[in-house]
């Protein structure tokens, strides 16, 4: 196993273990990186840039939420227990 698989089959299983919070936690942390990255770029660069990071945005947002929404549409909550949700998959 190369070191970059080793890489991504730590990150897969990490991922698999995270919760709604830790979730968050690193969301902040890249926002923060975004940040302070943007801070540092030359006046002439900022609108390039920015397109850049927009376009990056909308291309992984859109399908991020494509696929919240099936899966919220699919949820449905028991009515005596409000922390059990169950997802109907089609076959």
């Amino acid at each position: 196993m190369t070191h970059m698989e080793k890489l991504i089959c730590a990150g897969n299983k990490y991922l698999k273990e995270m919760d709604l919070e830790d979730l968050a936690a690193l969301k902040f942390c890249l926002l923060s990186l975004g940040t302070l990255m943007g801070l540092g770029v030359s006046k002439k660069m900022k609108k390039p840039v920015g397109l850049v990071a927009g376009l990056l945005f909308l291309g992984t947002y859109v399908p991020l939420m494509s696929r919240f929404t099936d899966l919220y549409s699919k949820a449905e909550y028991a009515a005596e227990d409000a922390d059990v949700v169950y997802i109907h998959e089609e076959e």
